[in-house]
């Protein structure tokens, strides 16, 4: 929180100051006010459209046919891709052997950041 301080006859009062912020929902299709942000998907990309509670179903109506049709797809995780040629375990051993010869800070296992593996391409 922040204060502003005022002065009275050789005294300073600490006055809390307040700040609200208010948002207002702007349907994006026909301006008026809207009632909910919805958030879909296509073709791969995410999108977000706030929508006044009649023109939301207007959208869930238009989209019930091909939902009810369509299949589950995972969402929320990432799909496993496989490792890069030439992260083996000699050549990340061999990395974590050169930072910690030149002193930096690297853990026994897990991930060896990005910034690390460009020093260790760059070594001369």
């Amino acid at each position: 929180m922040r204060y502003k301080y005022r002065c009275l006859l050789n005294t300073v009062e600490e006055v809390p100051e307040l700040r609200q912020t208010q948002v207002t929902l702007v349907d994006d299709l026909d301006g008026g006010q809207a009632d909910e942000t919805v958030v879909f998907q296509l073709d791969g990309r995410s999108y977000e459209i706030d929508l006044s509670a009649a023109n939301g179903t207007r959208l869930r109506d238009s989209l019930a046919p091909y939902i009810a049709a369509a299949r589950g797809a995972p969402s929320g995780r990432r799909a496993i891709t496989p490792r890069a040629p030439g992260n083996d375990r000699a050549q990340t051993q061999a990395i974590r052997a050169w930072a910690r010869s030149q002193g930096l800070k690297i853990a026994d296992r897990g991930r060896i950041p990005d910034e690390i593996r460009i020093r260790h391409a760059n070594r001369t």
